[in-house]
């Protein structure tokens, strides 16, 4: 299963949510064969998360991609993200994969529901966010250097030091954060983070391959 192969439906379908739903609610198909920063094919309503055709995709997507996001659905409904002017968005995602499990269409929903969230006390009984809904409080979609510098915080917020004050294995720690996440699939990336780490293309690389080996033995 492939993009070329559902275009014509898919496109037909997107016609259709984007006439029912309106300009409040974003459709996006991303070939997922293509370069990751430049999945979208479609897109319906893109000013919701700012992004056009022959942009990228999200941190979720990364994860599937790299391995270490896995719906046995394949569906992952009721995620809340905010945007970098921050409007609150609820988005529900569908990866298609081919016959190897390998994910190859990604088709998302992505909704504006700022008003629903600033009136929640007198729309409670129309919409809410569910309690149970995951959060993503990162600049989630869009440009992918933003994605990374997110990805890079992250990594070291979940060491807790400076990076001048991290060991080695801190650092091995911090760079399989990083892949665990999907980080080294952003072209480009490896020279980022061996700033940020003050370490060389080998030593990183060298780290890398002690993270994936001890993963395994996990």
């Amino acid at each position: 299963m492939n993009y070329c192969s559902m275009q014509p439906w898919i496109h037909q379908i997107l016609d259709l949510l984007e006439a029912h739903f309106g300009s409040s609610v974003e459709f996006v198909v991303h070939d997922l064969t293509l370069n990751y920063e430049h999945t979208i094919v479609d897109i319906r309503n893109g000013e919701i998360t700012g992004r056009q055709i022959g942009d990228t995709g999200d941190i979720l997507g990364l994860q599937v991609l790299r391995g270490t996001e896995n719906n046995s659905d394949d569906n992952f409904y009721q995620n809340i993200s905010f945007t970098k002017d921050g409007r609150t968005v609820r988005s529900s995602t569908l990866f298609l994969r081919d016959t190897q499990g390998t994910p190859t269409v990604c088709i998302a929903i992505n909704e504006d529901i700022t008003k629903y969230t600033e009136f929640e006390h007198v729309l409670q009984s129309k919409m809410q966010i569910p309690s149970d809904a995951s959060t993503n409080a990162s600049l989630g979609k869009g440009n992918v250097n933003d994605m990374l510098d997110y990805l890079i915080s992250q990594a070291q917020l979940s060491i807790g030091k400076n990076t001048a004050l991290m060991t080695k294995e801190d650092k091995i720690a911090y760079i399989h954060f990083l892949d665990e996440h999907g980080a080294f699939l952003i072209t480009k990336s490896g020279q980022r983070i061996c700033e940020a780490l003050s370490i060389s293309k080998y030593t990183l690389y060298n780290y890398l391959e002690i993270s994936r080996e001890v993963a395994k033995k996990n």
